[in-house]
């Protein structure tokens, strides 16, 4: 089990952040367990047919064989939302020390793989030589198997965010940490983070919590070493969403009333969604699915909120009722 002691100062500074990073190195882990991923399927087998099979074995490397993930290359955000370049940044001022401490970590007591010979060369030209390779490659990853979809994968994170953000406010840190996972325990000040390989107590210091919601997490992900300042990737709401087919049409008795586009629009507003998700699901463009909202809106079957820089449209009780219906 790992723990975090937080102080008061460090709930003042519980921060929620995005790290397209994190999503980079826990893909990751899709790759190499499928089984734990069954919603990333479609995802993993475009990913895999494109990859070079070099690519391959040395991002294969940076899992160890429980999952484990190296600290340094999934760095605690400084912001909410920082760029994969700006993070990559991060990692590529990493001391050759650090990159060795937590290689060998991941795969401990195992022995390292062969990609990653250059750790047990003398010194630290090989190790940075193998940093900058590193960055690189991950750099190169990221264009191929996630930027194409960043912009609905940030959408789905966002709104999670804005869910856990609800039930901080309405509940306190008790009901945020429970509702996180399972395998979490807020105790007299103490996070407890069950079920886990490693077993270690975090001080918090004053240095706050920052939580990463991560589609690519089955469960939550503290940093591997003791060293690092508390930081809990955990599992996204959402995540069944991102690859999904479009939304079948209604009965015919509701696409009577409404017209297909309408209905299909009316039954996939059971969860509050902004108007560029909506129409990336429906393939369509957001102008087309703003001109049904208004509809909607106005004879009170959906509701909108904004929500920072997003209104987000969900139905009313009665969109419920005539979707129910309309479905049954």
């Amino acid at each position: 089990m790992i723990s975090f002691q937080l102080g008061a100062e460090d709930l003042a500074d519980t921060r929620f952040a995005i790290s397209p990073l994190r999503e980079v190195m826990g893909s990751l882990r899709a790759l190499r367990a499928p089984g734990l991923y069954p919603l990333h399927t479609r995802w993993r087998a475009s990913v895999l047919d494109r990859l070079d099979p070099a690519d391959a074995r040395l991002l294969a490397a940076l899992v160890g064989e429980t999952l484990a993930l190296p600290d340094f290359l999934t760095p605690r955000p400084t912001a909410f939302a920082p760029t994969v370049e700006e993070q990559l940044a991060v990692v590529r001022a990493t001391p050759p020390e650090v990159v060795r401490r937590d290689l060998y970590a991941v795969h401990a007591p195992r022995p390292l793989p062969n990609a990653l010979r250059a750790l047990k060369a003398p010194g630290d030209a090989p190790v940075a030589e193998l940093l900058e390779e590193l960055c690189a490659l991950l750099y190169r990853y990221w264009e191929s198997a996630l930027l194409p979809a960043w912009p609905q994968m940030r959408l789905v994170l966002e709104a999670d965010i804005t869910h856990r953000a609800r039930q901080l406010a309405t509940g306190g840190a008790r009901l945020l940490f429970a509702g996180l996972h399972p395998n979490l325990r807020w105790r007299g000040g103490v996070l407890h983070v069950e079920k886990m390989i490693g077993h270690h107590h975090v001080d918090g210091s004053g240095r706050g919590l920052r939580l990463v919601p991560s589609l690519f997490a089955h469960k939550p992900a503290p940093p591997v070493s003791a060293e690092e300042p508390p930081m809990l990737a955990y599992p996204s709401r959402g995540a069944a969403t991102l690859w999904e087919p479009e939304p079948e049409p209604g009965a015919p008795a509701l696409i009577a009333l409404l017209g297909a586009p309408r209905t299909t629009l009316l039954r996939l507003l059971a969860e509050p969604l902004p108007t560029v998700e909506i129409a990336r699901r429906l393939g369509v463009t957001p102008s087309a699915v703003s001109q049904h909202l208004k509809v909607l809106h106005a004879t009170g079957l959906v509701t909108r909120t904004r929500d920072g820089r997003h209104v987000l449209y969900r139905r009313s009780p009665l969109g419920d009722q005539l979707a129910g219906n309309g479905g049954g």
